[in-house]
């Protein structure tokens, strides 16, 4: 029987056919894979026979007739050892007869018998490989060069109703992490998760803990692929990037051993991960390397790519592609390779990737000294260098006297963290007398971040035809893209290469921080609905959320109450009680100010489960004290990192430091007190975006920053409007009853499923996930007899709506109502275990792993009931037996007018209510009333001023414009109480 079109196998066919008959490839004999060896036998035999004769009759005189065992054997344990890729690029030896596994393409033309050599390359594609001796899996396909097995894949077709997450599932529960073929480094060294429009990859499989990225080309800046009019969408996975040249390629330069080291119960253990390069960086490298090849050396190349993207591993590529790389005369391109960046850790990973590429020492030179030793390393030609952005302008100097070499300068911008001090050492800020002044001084200090200070430098020395800029951002500014970037059709500056923020959100690799962007306002009002709504809240809110709903956050003490409760209620329980915050200051002096009153509330409220972190630049004056960072933290300024990285700390304060390239995953949470926008808005924001395991989401608290301001800054480099508005907390008691409503969840299985899911912190074993199914099963079956399909996606909507609603909300204050925290578990559970529709479309949520450390906390420590302490609601109006005269409101009118006309404001006559409302309060103080009748007016006035900010503050939310006139506007505050002064004072003197 024919196969049919629309089937898998079928898929399976058309991937092999393209691959032996265009793509360099042989096919494979399944029944020749040894399981026990994990590889090809016959192939490694055939291809070191037919590539070293030589090498095998002197191992055969040596063995003899056992010679082919033995040196199975011997590859076996090389493999175990060194593994694949070392083998593959190193060869073995056996009692000192050498063996190469595998000959990579030679840089240049010059050596036509490696050419010769390269093309004896044996690449396999295997399918239905059955590789276990326990089963009768087998796997849709397996890649090998000579024997060697280097990935494998599974493939879906959607017309047969399954995807690419079922593939991705295939692998994370039929196949065992323990099988051979699947050993990190000593067999495969990555697995494809393909259907016909999306491509996912992994090169670790950790059975549910295995974690896929996406490998798509992106589409309109966003995730996932283009349209194909001449087959599938990811055609190009093995058209182009299987390909024998692309292959050996990504082999040879890209797939690396990143080791790193870390340090438990003090011993010090290795943790080996393989890296595969994702589509952009293999995109971005090999394209820039083209046009450098065939245009030479004086070109600048702008790279675009979101932060999180893996910008350090795109520049160990692209630094040691440029170092190699020839042109079309067989020449070198560049002498020397510059990588100007500020951190540590990419120094070691440089030397250790390139040094696996092609083993050899010293080809990359770090300059730790002094001009000297760079001078020397551009006179003798060094391959990569890594220096300073201090060094810059005498590289640039230094070049000019050596105009017969050539240069690429690669510029790393994601760690400009100092570049802000650099700056301020030139220009150091005088000492503030105040908080206003400091951040006045500060704001308007037009600090220049390294991407000014490169492009003036360059400017200021002239553009020069044997040096070539590379620079990598995720912000390119405008005056950046004019001078170095690419001119597109209709003459407008761009990037050369684009990996956007939008795909990087999209696909996964990092987080979206405007998601759960709420400023002061918004979050006021959230809060207040949120206590004042009983079905959302059985327990009252204790005196910290109290005292926020009824006060304005007008100084750092009320902030700085509000941020240590909201962190110890909400953000503390999140990624595994592990989440840490920063909070954003105006100036080196509020950094100072709020490190010492986060200090005294610790320390008044006898909290041990929070520290603070103070991170600024130099010496502060704080009322005749000389105060720095390193005095402050008790440690030196570089440990800082790794401290805050400890469970020691869980607050960092900042003054413009830390907020560019200061990665840390466990980042969940900021608090901003800082005017923000453009690039420095995106840069600051995005210490959150890094994912983490178990870190679902971020949360921002904005004291000094409009919704839309953020979103204007965000919007040149995201493409994404995703700001919310205020949220209507009432709409979870809506959503809540409606899903009740449908009766496919039942309260008495949500209550067995909660009783079993928060009872352990521990991971749900095998007997726990049983119970969890039966409670959750019949909800699956219920769902699945609704009559029609469009009853079926308004539950799915609805139930997912609740979910996300909860998450949102349950940033801004904890929840008291068990039923909502309970549906909100269940739900989630309930939402994967749906049926899908045929295309296999919709939203998925994480499974149970990664729900272990959502809010499992929150419930297992008692529920975090808030204290019971009294209401602290905002005052009613209180206007009865105080209507006012005529002769009063036309006052009231001039007023309006004259505070419109002096500031371009907008008050309208609707607007005397808030000033009737500050009146008739200040004329039922009684001790007011009595210092007006025994003070003068001008006695009387420092009383006054106190209970009139005191007014004001309590009515803010009824008229916030006017309201944050008063507060922002000395001028105008100063206007207004003195008109109010004169009619309190007279009145209360009748």
């Amino acid at each position: 029987m024919a196969t049919g079109i629309h089937t898998e196998q079928t898929f399976e066919e058309a991937i092999e056919d393209y691959l032996v008959d265009q793509g360099g490839y042989t096919k494979g004999d399944r029944l020749s894979f040894n399981k026990d060896l994990a590889f090809d036998e016959k192939v490694v035999f055939s291809f070191l026979q037919s590539t070293q004769p030589k090498a095998w009759n002197n191992l055969s005189q040596i063995h003899g007739d056992e010679m082919e065992k033995k040196l199975l054997h011997r590859l076996y344990k090389e493999l175990e050892l060194r593994g694949t890729l070392d083998v593959l690029r190193n060869g073995i030896s056996d009692y000192n007869v050498k063996f190469r596994m595998a000959y990579f393409k030679p840089e240049s033309n010059l050596n036509p018998e490696a050419e010769a050599l390269y093309d004896l390359n044996q690449l396999t594609v295997t399918r239905q490989v059955k590789y276990s001796k326990s089963n009768e899996n087998s796997l849709d396909l397996v890649l090998s060069l000579n024997g060697l097995p280097v990935a494998t894949c599974e493939l879906k077709n959607q017309f047969t109703n399954q995807n690419v997450e079922d593939a991705k599932r295939q692998y994370m529960v039929d196949r065992d992490p323990k099988e051979l073929l699947f050993q990190g480094k000593k067999r495969a060294l990555v697995h494809f998760a393909v259907d016909k429009d999306e491509v996912y990859m992994t090169t670790k499989l950790d059975a549910k803990n295995t974690r896929f990225l996406p490998f798509n080309l992106g589409y309109k800046n966003g995730a996932g692929n283009p349209p194909n009019q001449d087959g599938y969408k990811t055609s190009y996975l093995w058209e182009q990037v299987w390909a024998k040249d692309s292959w050996m390629d990504i082999l040879s330069k890209f797939v690396h051993l990143q080791i790193s080291e870390y340090e438990s119960n003090g011993k010090k253990y290795k943790n080996e991960t393989i890296i595969f390069p994702r589509f952009h960086q293999l995109d971005a490298v090999r394209k820039i390397s083209i046009h450098a090849r065939e245009n030479g050396a004086g070109k600048n190349y702008l790279i675009q790519h979101s932060a999180g993207s893996g910008k350090s591993n795109s520049i160990a590529w692209l630094a040691y592609r440029l170092s190699s790389l020839h042109n079309v005369s067989d020449e070198r391109v560049f002498d020397s390779v510059i990588v100007i960046t500020d951190r540590k850790v990419l120094d070691q990973q440089l030397q250790n990737t390139i040094f696996q590429f092609d083993h050899k020492q010293g080809v990359v030179q770090k300059i730790d000294k002094d001009s000297t030793q760079l001078a020397n390393a551009l006179v003798a030609g060094s391959n990569i260098i890594i220096t300073t952005l201090q060094k810059f302008p005498f590289i640039l100097d230094k070049v000019k006297e050596l105009p017969a070499r050539s240069y690429a300068i690669i510029q790393d911008e994601a760690h400009s963290s100092a570049h802000g001090e650099s700056s301020k050492k030139i220009k150091e800020i005088l000492a503030a007398k105040s908080l206003e002044e400091a951040e006045k001084s500060e704001t308007d200090s037009g600090e220049e971040d390294a991407e000014d200070y490169i492009r003036k430098s360059m400017l200021a020395r002239g553009m020069q035809p044997n040096l070539s800029f590379f620079a990598f951002t995720a912000t390119p500014k405008e005056k950046t893209l004019n001078v170095f970037g690419q001119p597109g059709a209709d003459g407008k500056p761009r990037p050369f290469h684009l990996y956007s923020m939008r795909q990087a959100i999209q696909e996964g690799f990092i987080h979206d921080v405007l998601k759960n962007y709420t400023t002061y306002k918004t979050f006021f009002q959230l809060t207040k609905a949120i206590e004042d709504d009983p079905a959302l809240n059985k327990k009252k809110a204790n005196k910290a959320i109290g005292k926020y709903v009824s006060l304005h956050p007008h100084n750092l003490a009320q902030k700085t109450e509000i941020m240590i409760e909201h962190f110890r209620q909400v953000v503390s329980k999140k990624i595994g009680g592990k989440a840490k915050a920063m909070v954003v200051t105006g100036s080196r002096l509020h950094a100072v100010r709020y490190y010492m009153e986060f200090k005294r509330y610790i320390t008044e409220k006898g909290y041990s489960d929070i520290r603070a972190l103070v991170a600024f630049s130099g010496k502060v004056l704080d009322n005749g004290s000389e105060l720095t960072e390193v005095a402050l933290n008790g440690f030196g300024e570089k440990e800082l990192p790794e401290k805050f990285e400890t469970d020691a700390y869980q607050v960092l304060l900042v003054a413009d430091k830390y907020q560019t390239g200061f990665d840390q995953p466990l980042l969940h949470t900021m608090y901003v007190d800082k005017k923000l926008s453009g690039v420095k808005a995106v840069q600051t924001l995005s210490r959150l975006n890094r994912t983490a395991k178990g870190k679902d989401d971020t949360f921002v608290l904005d004291f000094a920053n409009e919704q839309e301001d953020i979103l204007n800054s965000f919007q040149p480099y995201y493409e994404l409007t995703t700001v919310d508005t205020p949220t209507d907390p009432n709409l979870l008691s809506d959503l809540k009853y409606k899903i009740e409503s449908a009766q496919i969840i039942w309260k008495s299985e949500v209550d067995a499923f909660c009783e079993v899911y928060f009872k352990s912190m521990e991971r749900v074993n095998a007997k726990m996930q049983k119970k969890l199914d039966a409670a959750v099963d019949p909800a699956v079956d219920r769902y699945k007899c609704i009559p029609t399909d469009e009853e079926k996606e308004d539950f799915k909507h609805t139930l997912i709506s609740f979910i996300r609603l909860y998450s949102f909300l349950s940033q801004i204050m904890p929840f008291h109502d068990l039923d909502m925290e309970k549906l909100f578990a269940y739900g989630r559970l309930l939402y994967n275990k749906l049926p899908r529709n045929s295309g296999g479309g919709g939203i998925r949520l994480d499974d149970e792993v990664a729900l272990e450390y959502y809010r499992i906390q929150k419930i297992s420590e008692g529920n975090i009931v808030l204290e019971d302490q009294g209401e602290y609601g905002l005052e009613g109006t209180t206007q009865a037996g105080m209507r006012l005269n005529k002769e009063e409101q036309a006052q009231l009118s001039e007023i309006i007018k004259v505070l419109n006309n002096r500031f371009g404001t907008e008050f309208t006559e609707a607007d005397k209510l808030f000033f009737d409302q500050i009146e008739a309060e200040l004329m039922l103080d009684e001790d007011l009333s009595l210092q007006a009748k025994s003070n003068s007016i001008e006695n009387f006035k420092f009383g006054f001023e106190d209970r009139f900010l005191n007014k004001v503050i309590q009515r803010m939310e009824l008229n916030q414009d006017i309201f944050s006139k008063i507060m922002d506007n000395d001028e105008f505050s100063q206007l207004v109480k003195s008109w109010m002064l004169k009619k309190v004072y007279a009145k209360m003197n009748e």
